[in-house]
This record gives C-alpha cells, sequence and structure tokens, in this order.
C-alpha cells in the first residue's frame, strides 16, 4: 500500500508568507506591548508561532537601523525597546501613505468619508484642538 504525503508529515501546505513589512510590525507590537525592552527570546516567545531565532534578530538589526527600535541591555543581555509609541509611529505611517499620493485632498476626504462615527468624533476633537 502506497503511502501519501501526508502520512510522513511531508507535503503540508507551508505557512503563508507574511506582507512586507507585517513581521516587523509584530515585532514592534509585542515591543509595546511588553512594558519595557525585551530580549530577543523574550520577544520570540512573546511572538509565538515557528519564527526561528535568527529571524526575530535580524528583524530586530532592520529595526535598528531603521531607527525603530533602541538596544539596550536587561540582566547583562542585549534588549530591545522602541524608539517610539505605538500611536506616533502609526501617525508616521498614516503620513507616509498621504505623501505617497498624487491628490492628498482626495485621499483626505476619502478617509475621512471612510471613518466610523466615533472616529470621525476624535478626529474633529482634535482638529478643534489645534485650531487656534
Amino acid at each position: 500500500m502506497a503511502k501519501h504525503a501526508d502520512d510522513r508529515g511531508v507535503g503540508a501546505a507551508p505557512a503563508p508568507r507574511r506582507g512586507a513589512g507585517e513581521l516587523e510590525a509584530e515585532v514592534l507590537g509585542a515591543l509595546w506591548a511588553g512594558g519595557g525592552p525585551l530580549t530577543p527570546t523574550q520577544l520570540l516567545g512573546a511572538l509565538g508561532g515557528e519564527l526561528a531565532y535568527n529571524t526575530v534578530h535580524t528583524i530586530l538589526t532592520r529595526l535598528r537601523e531603521k531607527g525603530l527600535v533602541v538596544r539596550t541591555t536587561l540582566d547583562g543581555h542585549p534588549a530591545y525597546a522602541p524608539a517610539q509609541g505605538a500611536a506616533e509611529w502609526s501617525a508616521g505611517q498614516m503620513r507616509a501613505v498621504l505623501e505617497r499620493g498624487a491628490d492628498r485632498t482626495a485621499i483626505l476626504h476619502r478617509f475621512v468619508s471612510s471613518l466610523d462615527p466615533a472616529d470621525e468624533r476624535a478626529l474633529r476633537a482634535a482638529l478643534s484642538e489645534d485650531s487656534p
């Protein structure tokens, strides 16, 4: 009787690949949730899944080169902390999307018109705080 690929544990569908920047965002999210610097091993545990230590270390190196994390020590081991808060990082991402567009007014209009009522109220309140 012939064995099927599934019987050997071979041929299982590979895990879906993450989109560009998705793993970096997951690492930043774990750092923000951590409440302080984390070592690569602690990050590996916080992320779960099937990431290799080397993968986490590589992502941390890239984030450090981009100025998104700072390296420090924790109990004598290298550790990493976010260089900015989650809200500041997210605002930067939104600004980058806006800057890539050709028609900023159209992008802003479409964005605002797609907000749910609570987010629209929060945005209006933020804009009125900045008004003279």
